[in-house]
């Protein structure tokens, strides 16, 4: 009796049961990596929001920067690119590239 049960609970085991556990924990890797769409509505309005602060921050340098000859902003406006995208060092871009990176994510979740 023992000869036939101890090889079919290991076929068993080897044929069920483990592609069982490594197709479970590949689900759950895969639904854990992406990001919802609320998600990613929320890091665009992020990304919204942290541009118009840019601007705001620059508009006011400007001003004060007018009124007051003194005043040395952190960096010329004539330095900063019109596209934040451009500046490397410009934590802007680290965030467009954070979004577009998990753009990608997503996109390719969705195939």
């Amino acid at each position: 009796m023992e000869d036939i049960v101890v090889p079919i609970v290991a076929m068993g085991s080897l044929f069920v049961g483990l592609p069982w556990i490594i197709l479970h924990y590949m689900t759950k890797w895969k639904t854990a990596s992406t990001l919802t769409n609320s998600d990613e509505a929320l890091l665009e309005e992020l990304y919204q929001l942290a541009r118009r602060l840019s601007d705001r921050m620059e508009t006011v340098e400007r001003l004060v920067s007018s009124e007051h000859p003194d005043f040395q902003p952190g960096a010329s406006l004539s330095d900063r690119p019109l596209d934040h995208r451009e500046d490397r060092h410009n934590p802007m871009h680290e965030l467009t590239e954070g979004l577009e990176r998990l753009r990608g994510q997503v996109e390719r979740t969705r195939r």
